[in-house]
C-alpha cells in the first residue's frame, strides 16, 4: 500500500503541470458549480420523452337510439354540503406579535392611548389587519358589537370590571389579554407588497406605537416584537453579523499564532491556502448535488473541512520543513514528506469519510444530506492537501520555507519534555489502565445524557425576540401554539352531542397538564353562553356563535374541529412525558368513542417527533462512527490490538467532554452533537499520524525507542495544530448565539483533552499492549539505575541502534 500510494502521490511533485492542471479543472468545475451548476446538470439528465400522441377519440353515435346504448348508468355520488366562505379567526397565522406591557390599560387614558396605538398601526399602507382583544368577535345573543373598554368618563370601578370581562372571555384571557391584564397581544398580518424594508417588520412597527402613545404623557407602554417573521430576522442578522466577525477574528487569530508557532510567512500561506482550497471545491461541486441549502451546510461543513485539513497540512508542512532544514532540495523534500505523511493523511480521510458516511443511514434527510456533503468535502480536501503543498514547496514560494524552522517555539521546547514520555514509558501499566478506568467512568456520565432543543438557543439570548418568547411563557404560558385535530366519520353527525362530549373530554385532558397553556375549543364559548345543562342540551348553541369564531375551532362539513393550546419554550425533552401523556389519553378517549379519529399535531410536536429524532440520529452515527473507524484502523495496520488501543485516545475526549455537559447541567443538542463529530475526526486524524509514525519505527528499533521517536517526530505538529485550533475555537465563544458559544466550548475541550490521549494516553497503550520484538533492548533502554536514563528518548533511541 505504501508503494502504491508513494508511486502515485510521490510522483506528482515531478509533473508540476499535469498537478497544476487537475487543481485548475477542479476549481473551474467547483466555480461553475456556484454561478451555473445547471449547465452541467442538464447534460446529465435523460433526455424528455416524446410527448404521446392522443388517440383519437371513439366515434360519436349518430342516432338516438345508439346514444340510449352507451348512457353510463353508474350512479352519482351524493352532493358534498356547501362549505360557507367566511375568514376564521385564527391566533397563530399572524406575521408578527406586538407585545405591550403596561399596568395602565384600564384606565381612562391607557385604554385611549392604546386604541390610538392600534389605529396608527392600521394606517401604516402594508399592516393589512390586526386582531387584538377589542377587536375579538361578539359573544352576545344580539350579535351587537361593544368595546370592552369603557368610556372614557367611565370609573374605574367600571375599568376594573371590564378587566374582569377581558380576562374571562374565552377568546381574550390567556390568549389575546395576559390573566393579570398587564400585556396585550397585537396580532399583525402583513400586505408584503407595500413592504420595503426589514425595520418595517420590527422597528418601525414599535416607533410608530411609541408615537402614538407619546401624546399621553402619564402612560407608560413597553414594546417588544416577536413571531415568525421578527424571530427568522433575528436569526438571519445574527448569522451574518456572526459568520463574518468572528471568520475575521477567529482567522485573524490563527494566522497570528501560526506565524508565532511556524516563524514563516511563507509556511502559513502555505498551509493555509491547502484547507481554504478544499473548502471552495467542496461548497461549488455540493451546487451540483443540490445540497448547498442544507442547513449544516453553512457553518459546520467548512468549519470541519478546514480542521481536518489544517490538521493534515501542518502534519505535511513540519515534515518537508524538517528535510529542506535536513538539506534536501525542494522537489526532494517535497517528494520525501508526501511519501512519509502522505499515506497517514489519506488514512485519516478515509476514516473521516467513513465515519461521516455513517450520517447517511439517518431518518431525517438533513442529516443524511450532511452525511454525503462531509464524504465529499472530506475526500476533496484529502486531494487538495496532497496536491497543493507538496507543488507549491516545491515551487519558489517554498524555497525559504524552512527558513525560522530552529527557531520555531514547539521545536525548540519539545525536547525539555522528552523526560514525560520516559515517565510515562516506565510507569506504562498504570497509565494503560487510568486511561482505560477514566475513559469508561467518562463515558458512563455521558450515557447519562438527554436530547432536548429550544426555539431560542437558535437566537441570540439577549435579543428581543428571545426576551419576548421568556415573557410569552410567563404571561400566557407560552408562545408557540398546538392542537388536537378531530375527526368524525359518516357514522356521526357533525351537530351530534358525542362530539361536544369528545372535545370536553379533550380539554379536560389538556387542562390536567400544568406545562399546558390555555387551552381553547368550542367548549370555551359554550360555557359563557347563558343556560347549562348535558352536551345535548348545549350543543344547539353552536348556532349562536359567530361564523368567523365558530368555525376556527369547528367545520362540520369536514367533519373536523381542534382544541388550541400554548406551549412554553422550556425544552422539548420536558414536554415529552406530557406529550406522551395526552396520546395514551387521546388512545383511551378513542376507544370509548371508536367512530372518532386524533391527532395530536403541531410545531412542538414536530419538534419533539423530529428534531428529537434528529439530534438521536446523530449520536447513533457518531456511536457508529467510532466502530467504522476501530475496523478500519485494524485492517490498515493489520493488527486487531492497534485498532483496539486506538478507541481510547478517540473516545476519551469525547467522553470528557459529555461529562463536561452533564456536570453544567447541559442537554444533548443538535449543536453539541455536531462539535462531538467534527471533533472526533480531528482526534482520529492525531492518532493515526502518531501510530502511522510508530509503525514506521518500530521496524527498526526497540518498542519503547520507537514510540520515543514517534513522540518526538509527531509531537510538534500535534501540539500546533491543538494551539491553533483552540485559538480558533476561543475566538467563537465571544458570539452572543448560544449554540455558537456551546459548539466552541466543546470543540476546545475535546481538541485539548485529544491532545492529552494521544501523547499521554497512547504512549502508555502502546507500551503496555503491544508486543516488542525488540525486549531486551526496550528493557536496556529505560532501565532507571542506567545512566542513560538521563538522556532523552531520542538520543537514547541513537544509541540502542
Amino acid at each position: 500500500m505504501n508503494r502504491l500510494f508513494d508511486r502515485i502521490f510521490g510522483s506528482t511533485v515531478d509533473a508540476p503541470l499535469l498537478v497544476t492542471l487537475l487543481i485548475l479543472l477542479l476549481s473551474g468545475a467547483a466555480l461553475l458549480g456556484y454561478y451555473d451548476p445547471d449547465r452541467v446538470t442538464s447534460l446529465l439528465k435523460p433526455r424528455a420523452e416524446m410527448e404521446a400522441v392522443p388517440e383519437p377519440a371513439p366515434p360519436q353515435p349518430k342516432d338516438d337510439k345508439q346514444k340510449t346504448e352507451i348512457v353510463d348508468e353508474t350512479p352519482k355520488p351524493k352532493p358534498q354540503p356547501q362549505i360557507p366562505d367566511v375568514d376564521a379567526v385564527s391566533l397563530t397565522d399572524s406575521d408578527v406579535i406586538l407585545v405591550v406591557k403596561s399596568k395602565q390599560f384600564f384606565t381612562p387614558e391607557g385604554a385611549a392611548a392604546i386604541r390610538d396605538v392600534v389605529a396608527q398601526l392600521d394606517a401604516l399602507p402594508y399592516v393589512r389587519d390586526i386582531l387584538w382583544m377589542d377587536r375579538a368577535p361578539v359573544l352576545n345573543l344580539f350579535g351587537f358589537r361593544e368595546s370592552l373598554f369603557p368610556k372614557a368618563r367611565a370609573s374605574q370601578r367600571q375599568f376594573d370590571e371590564a378587566r374582569e370581562a377581558a380576562v374571562n372571555h374565552p377568546l381574550i384571557g390567556g390568549q389575546l389579554l395576559s390573566r393579570d391584564g398587564e400585556t396585550i397581544l397585537l396580532l399583525i398580518k402583513f400586505d408584503w407588497l407595500f413592504v420595503t424594508d426589514d425595520a418595517d417588520c420590527t422597528e418601525n412597527l414599535k416607533l410608530t406605537a411609541a408615537q402614538a402613545a407619546s401624546k399621553y404623557e402619564d402612560v407608560d407602554f413597553e414594546y417588544m416584537v416577536t413571531g415568525k417573521v421578527p424571530s427568522y430576522l433575528t436569526f438571519m442578522e445574527s448569522q451574518e453579523k456572526n459568520r463574518f466577525k468572528y471568520q475575521m477574528i477567529g482567522y485573524g487569530t490563527i494566522l497570528a499564532m501560526a506565524m508565532i508557532l511556524f516563524r514563516g510567512f511563507r509556511a502559513v500561506l502555505i498551509v493555509s491556502l491547502a484547507p481554504a482550497i478544499g473548502v471552495f471545491w467542496t461548497l461549488g461541486i455540493l451546487h451540483y448535488f443540490n445540497f448547498q441549502d442544507n442547513p449544516f451546510n453553512d457553518i459546520i461543513l467548512p468549519v470541519l473541512l478546514s480542521l481536518v485539513g489544517l490538521t493534515d497540512g501542518v502534519h505535511l508542512m513540519v515534515e518537508i520543513r524538517k528535510l529542506r532544514s535536513q538539506g534536501r532540495d525542494v522537489r526532494d523534500a517535497a517528494r520525501t514528506g508526501i511519501c512519509r505523511v502522505g499515506l497517514a493523511c489519506a488514512l485519516t480521510s478515509i476514516t473521516t469519510a467513513i465515519g461521516f458516511g455513517s450520517l447517511s443511514l439517518a431518518h431525517h434527510e438533513i442529516v443524511r444530506e450532511f452525511g454525503i456533503c462531509c464524504v465529499i468535502g472530506v475526500l476533496l480536501t484529502f486531494l487538495s492537501v496532497v496536491l497543493t503543498i507538496p507543488l507549491l514547496c516545491s515551487t519558489r514560494l517554498g524555497r525559504n520555507i524552512h527558513k525560522g524552522h530552529e527557531k520555531g517555539l514547539i521545536d525548540r521546547n519539545l525536547n525539555r519534555i522528552s523526560g514525560l514520555i520516559t515517565f510515562i514509558l516506565n510507569r506504562s501499566k498504570g497509565f494503560a489502565w487510568a486511561a482505560i478506568a477514566c475513559t469508561i467512568l467518562f463515558s458512563m456520565i455521558s450515557l447519562t445524557l438527554r436530547p432536548d432543543e429550544r426555539r431560542a438557543n437558535a437566537l441570540p439570548q439577549h435579543s428581543e425576540a428571545v426576551l419576548a418568547i421568556k415573557h410569552m411563557d410567563e404571561a400566557f404560558g407560552g408562545l408557540e401554539m398546538s392542537s388536537v385535530r378531530i375527526n368524525w366519520d359518516d357514522q356521526i353527525d357533525s351537530d351530534s352531542p358525542e362530539v361536544l362530549t369528545v372535545i370536553m373530554q379533550i380539554d379536560d385532558l389538556l387542562d390536567a397538564e400544568p406545562l399546558i397553556g390555555s387551552p381553547i375549543s368550542i367548549r370555551n364559548f359554550i360555557d359563557v353562553l347563558p343556560g347549562s345543562g348535558e352536551p345535548q342540551d348545549r350543543m344547539p348553541l353552536l348556532q349562536l356563535l359567530p361564523a368567523s369564531l365558530k368555525r376556527a375551532f369547528y367545520e362540520p362539513e369536514r367533519r373536523r374541529a381542534e382544541v388550541n393550546f400554548r406551549v412554553q419554550d422550556l425544552g422539548i425533552a420536558r414536554y415529552g412525558p406530557v406529550f406522551e401523556r395526552i396520546e395514551a389519553g387521546l388512545e383511551t378517549i378513542q376507544s370509548e368513542h371508536p367512530h372518532f379519529n386524533f391527532d395530536l399535531t403541531g410545531s412542538a410536536v414536530w419538534r419533539w417527533e423530529n428534531l428529537y429524532q434528529i439530534v438521536i440520529d446523530l449520536a447513533a452515527s457518531l456511536g457508529s462512527a467510532t466502530f467504522i473507524i476501530f475496523l478500519v484502523l485494524a485492517v490498515a495496520y493489520r493488527s486487531l490490538r492497534i485498532g483496539l488501543i486506538s478507541i481510547i485516545p478517540n473516545l476519551f475526549p469525547l467522553a470528557v467532554t459529555g461529562t463536561f455537559l452533564v456536570i453544567y447541567g447541559q442537554s444533548l443538542e443538535i449543536a453539541s452533537v455536531c462539535a462531538f463529530t467534527v471533533c472526533l475526526g480531528i482526534a482520529v486524524d492525531d492518532t493515526i499520524h502518531f501510530l502511522t509514525r510508530y509503525r514506521e519505527e518500530s521496524r527498526r528499533k526497540p518498542q519503547n525507542a520507537a514510540i520515543a521517536h514517534a513522540f518526538t517526530e509527531t509531537g510538534t505538529a500535534l501540539i500546533m495544530t491543538t494551539i491553533v485550533l483552540l485559538v480558533g475555537f476561543t475566538t467563537v465563544l465571544l458570539s452572543d448565539m448560544r449554540d455558537q458559544r456551546i459548539f466552541a466550548a466543546m470543540g476546545a475541550l475535546t481538541i485539548g483533552s485529544a491532545l492529552f490521549a494521544d501523547l499521554i494516553f497512547l504512549p502508555a497503550l502502546l507500551s503496555y499492549f503491544m508486543k516488542d520484538s525488540h525486549e531486551e533492548e526496550s528493557t536496556e533502554l529505560l532501565e532507571p539505575d542506567k545512566d542513560e536514563s538521563e538522556l532523552s528518548p531520542v538520543s537514547t533511541a541513537e544509541r540502542t541502534r
